[in-house]
């Protein structure tokens, strides 16, 4: 199994900054892909940014150049800097690893709890 813990979220203004940072613990062989989605109030929970194991991202168009997804492989962590938060941005920002564990010896989709990201305007 693994487990994925999110930390750093919280209250901020708009225009602030929020840095969010997701370690992943476990019976891990390897990591893969690993992203941040993120769930509004009263909306399905949308794809925010991924980052592959060597380092390529993807980031849905509303946070280009304000959000930056970036990973420690040797740490099994990601972060996602936030820069210039709208109030369109809060919502519970949920960390998902596709990774590999000695059991089973295949990859899969694993998700943490969540941490909620609210940003006043």
């Amino acid at each position: 199994q693994v487990q994925l813990v999110e930390s750093g979220g919280g209250l901020v203004q708009t225009g602030g900054s929020l840095r969010l940072s997701c370690a992943a613990s476990g019976s891990i062989v390897s990591i893969n892909d690993m992203g941040w989605y993120r769930q509004a109030p009263g909306k399905q929970r949308e794809l925010v940014a991924t980052i592959t194991r060597g380092g390529s991202t993807n980031y849905v168009d509303s946070v280009k150049g304000r959000f930056t997804i970036s990973r420690d492989n040797a740490k099994n962590t990601v972060y996602l800097q936030m820069n210039s938060l709208k109030p369109e941005d809060t919502g519970v920002y949920y960390c998902k690893a596709n990774a590999m564990t000695i059991v089973p010896p295949i990859p899969m989709d694993y998700w943490g709890k969540g941490i909620l990201v609210t940003v006043s305007s």
